[in-house]
């Protein structure tokens, strides 16, 4: 039985389960008195995600679409990945300029409780990676709060902090400079398939996140830790 039911009957299965994955994996931690921070990359599975929504205000905008790809050993795994439409009870059309999902459109939608326990599952307790990843999370965090529940638990790495550390690693002033997920693309040749989908963002942020790890683990010596520093 699950650690948490005897205080939270009325928290659904999937936070308790969510919730029971990170209790866990800190008990592990604890027992073989190793953090996961001195592992290798190879073997770890980043979440790299994001997310579509009606405007760039996180407490009203809400999530019209959300999309993830796991990342494991430098490489994008094709079969593992996420695509989640909405249903919208509340929406702005100017934003459909941008991403293009219109409240009617011929897409399979879930409700946001449905679309948050989908997305719980598919990250577990692994690394959350993003581009202003900032603003994902707290959309996310949002919708977790109108269904009475808390925050993500999951560490993230976004790769505009990760790119101005390789482009930018001792000139402070640069340190400040803004990259647009076009830019970086740019930056790093990757085309821009699927620009404004959350499935596709995700696809460019993880092909970026690729790269440019690839070149901060210039020696092959680099652990998780050093992701974080």
């Amino acid at each position: 039985m699950s650690l948490f039911l005897k205080n939270n009957d009325s928290q659904p299965e999937f936070w308790i389960k969510y919730l029971d994955a990170f209790a866990k994996e800190k008990k592990e931690k604890s027992f073989f008195k190793k953090t996961a921070d001195s592992k290798g990359l190879q073997n770890t599975r980043f979440v790299v995600f994001d997310t579509e929504t009606t405007g760039l205000d996180y407490k009203k905008d809400r999530i019209l679409s959300l999309g993830g790809v796991a990342v494991v050993g430098n490489q994008v795994i094709a079969a593992d990945t996420l695509e989640l439409f909405l249903k919208q009870d509340f929406y702005n059309p100017a934003s459909a300029q941008i991403h293009g999902i219109l409240k009617q459109g011929n897409y399979l939608k879930v409700n946001e409780k449905e679309a948050i326990a989908q997305c719980l599952d598919f990250i577990g307790t692994d690394i959350l990676v993003g581009h202003h990843v900032g603003f994902d999370v707290a959309v996310v965090n949002q919708s977790l709060k109108r269904a009475g529940l808390g925050r993500l638990k999951n560490r993230q790495l976004d790769t505009e902090i990760l790119y101005k550390r390789l482009v930018h690693p001792v000139n402070r002033p640069l340190q400040d400079k803004r990259y647009t997920l076009d830019e970086l693309a740019e930056a790093l040749k990757i085309p821009l398939h699927d620009r404004h989908t959350a499935v596709g963002d995700s696809l460019i942020t993880a092909l970026a996140f690729i790269k440019i790890v690839h070149k901060l683990n210039s020696d092959g010596e680099m652990k998780l830790k050093h992701l974080f520093r």
